[in-house]
């Protein structure tokens, strides 16, 4: 039976690290530098934010701390190296790739960053250590201009007319990769959200691409006339009409 719960453990934690975008072994800096990311990215009084993300991030959190190995209070402090300096990466530079400075002490370097890593994975700088040898920079994706990434997946807002919402629709969304028209209904739960497929951080190695969640949040703009005439119209040749 101990096995049994210690497999299922492993598992547990494994799933709770990829909510906080990490992908296997951690240290204790990286792990409180993602989650901090992944609360603030999820928060549901901010644009982009959700509630169940936002529970869900810190359960995962919980969860990996609870189990985490216990160090008895009277050890001897262990000698830890210093930490590993943090490559920080905005969604758009994650997705395609960038040239990005990087301060080293006393040194500033440009790093190419190859499109696709995720938070919690090493980038490896050659001879970047100040002894000549090979440095690992611990990659950190950020929040920014209104774009969040947990594990392989984007996520955002879009504001969405009260009306549109309540009676559905087509609705047009800006993503990072263009519009794109999605179609809602009435009994979505809210918050509604829909998902665009491989619109998030592209395949990299043993990770697929991941996928694009746009929150759509209610507006209390009114529709201009044209907008007007496009619900109604989207309404009236609905897909299932079409194909009646």
């Amino acid at each position: 039976m101990s096995a049994i719960r210690s497999t299922s453990d492993a598992a547990a934690v494994r799933e709770a690290l990829s909510i906080l975008g990490l992908h296997g072994a951690t240290d204790a800096a990286a792990l409180k530098a993602a989650f901090r990311a992944a609360v603030k990215a999820a928060r549901p009084d901010q644009a982009g934010g959700d509630a169940e993300r936002f529970r869900r991030v810190i359960a995962a959190y919980r969860l990996i701390q609870a189990h985490a190995p216990a160090r008895p209070s009277l050890a001897a402090p262990v000698e830890r190296p210093a930490p590993r300096p943090v490559l920080g990466l905005s969604p758009m530079q994650a997705l395609a790739g960038a040239r990005v400075e990087l301060r080293l002490g006393a040194r500033t370097v440009r790093v190419a960053v190859p499109a696709g890593l995720r938070t919690g994975e090493h980038l490896r700088l050659s001879g970047g250590a100040t002894d000549g040898s090979d440095l690992y920079l611990a990659v950190l994706i950020r929040p920014e201009d209104g774009l969040s990434v947990m594990g392989d997946d984007l996520f955002m807002s879009w504001p969405t007319p009260s009306r549109l919402l309540d009676e559905g629709g087509r609705v047009e969304i800006e993503t990072h990769a263009g519009a794109r028209s999605a179609w809602i209904t009435p009994e979505m739960a809210a918050p509604a959200r829909v998902r665009f497929k491989d619109m998030g951080l592209p395949a990299r190695g043993p990770h697929l691409a991941g996928h694009l969640f746009v929150t759509l949040t209610p507006s209390s703009e009114a529709p201009s006339a044209a907008e007007d005439m496009l619900v109604r119209f989207t309404r009236a040749w609905a897909p299932e009409r079409l194909a009646a």
